[in-house]
């Protein structure tokens, strides 16, 4: 498979071992990708290694004023401005779907905020597009999800907004939790037990499924633990983003070991 580009919503910095850490991994000049070294973008390329068959993807890393969970913050992040900055990367390589790898900087702008994204980097790059929010909603309908609980990092107006999104989809939330934390910057130093203790807490009996809003967590190497810990599905940010991309691309297999969402039965129009 060709690149899946995913634009990200961290400052655009190219790290000095990219080239080392290519080779480590066994991708090509061909399947290149900015690494900004912090928060989790590096769920992309693991999973890409670990799906079967492995696919190539390249991380773009956007500019923003301010690295902060705040509805100004975000929409800036999230604006037309940013996102056509990074698609300038992404024309005449290839892809075959492109991402916008935000939860929150897509959900702030509402349902046609959101739609406005996906029209932009469409209309630029000419290939599928999609958002880690929107991506929330496909895999729910995947799911047959009903009920949700939501374990957010975010501060507890961030994550009433991302409540509403969902409700305005048709889903019912039965309980939302905030964990309050500003920056990603911050989320992204997380360790699994962390992760595990607090879904473990922010979950309810009433939900079918359980989703972590923030693609600046890392999730990739621990969905099963997750699963496990809350005897459920679990979505996360950075898995329903990747699982999005093979989707709109028309890739999408099933795998094990990332979740339920990967293992269930793919239907026609996936």
């Amino acid at each position: 498979m060709k690149n899946i580009l995913y634009c990200s919503k961290k400052l655009e910095k190219v790290a000095s071992i990219r080239h080392s850490l290519l080779e480590r991994r066994g991708f090509g000049d061909e399947d290149r990708f900015l690494y900004p070294g912090f928060a989790a973008e590096d769920d992309y390329p693991y999973l890409s290694m670990m799906v079967e068959p492995s696919v190539d993807v390249k991380l773009v890393h956007t500019n923003f004023n301010r690295d902060a969970h705040t509805v100004e913050a975000l929409t800036e992040m999230g604006s037309n401005k940013r996102l056509l900055e990074g698609a300038e990367y992404l024309k005449g390589e290839g892809v075959e779907s492109v991402m916008w790898t935000s939860t929150s900087a897509s959900f702030t702008l509402g349902i046609e905020g959101v739609q406005e994204q996906i029209k932009v980097l469409e209309d630029a790059l000419k290939v599928p597009a999609s958002t880690t929010a929107m991506a929330f909603i496909h895999a729910l309908d995947a799911m047959g999800s009903n009920r949700v609980a939501i374990a957010a990092t975010y501060p507890k107006d961030i994550a009433q907004l991302f409540k509403e999104f969902l409700e305005s989809h048709g889903f019912e939330v039965v309980k939302y939790s905030s964990k309050g934390i500003i920056t990603a910057a911050e989320v992204g130093t997380l360790r699994r037990e962390d992760v595990i203790d607090f879904v473990t807490q922010y979950d309810t009996s009433n939900a079918d499924t359980l989703l972590i809003p923030d693609t600046a967590l890392h999730s990739a190497a621990w969905l099963e633990g997750l699963e496990d810990a809350v005897q459920k599905p679990v979505l996360t940010a950075n898995q329903v983003s990747f699982w999005e991309a093979l989707r709109i691309a028309g890739k999408l297999t099933n795998q094990t070991g990332f979740g339920e969402l990967f293992s269930r039965p793919i239907s026609e129009d996936s």
